[in-house]
């Protein structure tokens, strides 16, 4: 058996009853589920046991560990009904902690964008506690900083981020509709600003209309919101009408200019494109050829 105590950087085994998920400044981002996935897990530990051994750290008021990595293996042991699970146990910071973490977390197959959110705001938080240690930025910079720093690590601007942060607002009945893409990213985070109580009975009327909120009608509930007006008969009214359909074709100045050049004007181009569009449609065949009565009466 491996050695106890715990000696630094020594593989040991952990009653599973000492060991708690990660919780350094937010509970653990990435979802644990038991699915066709765990499944798997489950059998090989009956199989082979755990192969991988996890990452943990003493708590600080020394009740157990913290796991740190292997919150799966965890799971899959206890449903494997053992006892026991291998760890390596490291005295580590809150930042070397959240940092280990997001690291034993890259090759994850798929993040949902609830865990994306939940990840930057550790992430944010985590940097916010560092505040003292960021150069040249004010006391009051240090929230804003912190933001733009996260978003540097993955490749997103400003305002990217503060709208995945808002989705942890979402009540989880909804964020598990933008989890299974029941619900745009947008209309979601139009809805983290609504009242929780008002956000569940939309969810009761997404499942009752079989409709999710475009973007518009997202920032109607939450104008009607703020205004007090909203209640489920006024959310079934709005996530009931149709949703009216763009269908415009917008073709950026750049593309156009590839074909007509920086000098033509806007008119000159959309007369240029009817006329090739006529010439284009007296070629084909005449069940095809027929166009719409509006677009006879726009000609």
């Amino acid at each position: 058996m491996p050695p106890r105590p715990v000696e630094e950087g020594k593989l040991v085994y952990l009653k599973l009853s000492e060991l708690h998920p990660f919780h350094t400044f937010r509970p653990h981002p990435f979802k644990v589920r038991d699915d066709a996935k765990m499944q798997e897990t489950v059998a090989s530990i009956k199989l082979n046991g755990v192969m991988v051994p996890g990452l943990a750290r003493p708590e600080k008021d020394g009740n157990g560990y913290e796991i740190v990595a292997g919150h799966r293996r965890c799971r899959g042991s206890e449903l494997a009904g053992l006892e026991e699970m291998p760890f390596i146990v490291r005295d580590m910071t809150d930042h070397e902690a959240v940092e280990a973490m997001k690291d034993s977390n890259k090759q994850r197959d798929q993040t949902l964008p609830s865990e994306l959110a939940a990840l930057l705001d550790l992430e944010v938080e985590d940097i916010k506690h560092q505040g003292s240690r960021l150069k040249n930025v004010a006391e009051g910079d240090v929230g804003k900083r912190s933001v733009e720093i996260v978003g540097e690590a993955h490749g997103m601007n400003y305002k990217k981020v503060m709208r995945y942060l808002r989705l942890n607002h979402l009540v989880p009945e909804l964020m598990d509709k933008v989890d299974d893409k029941k619900m745009g990213f947008m209309p979601a985070v139009e809805l983290s600003y609504i009242k929780p109580k008002n956000q569940r009975l939309i969810a009761v009327s997404i499942d009752g209309e079989q409709a999710s909120p475009s973007l518009a009608q997202a920032k109607q509930l939450r104008e009607l919101d703020k205004e007090g007006k909203l209640n489920g008969d006024v959310i079934d009214g709005i996530l009931s009408e149709k949703k009216k359909e763009d269908r415009g074709v917008i073709i950026s100045m750049a593309e156009l200019e590839k074909y007509f050049g920086k000098e033509a004007t806007p008119a000159k181009m959309k007369e240029q494109i009817m006329t090739l569009l006529d010439e284009w449609k007296e070629k084909q065949p005449p069940e095809l050829a027929k166009a719409p009565k509006k677009m006879e009466k726009d000609k």
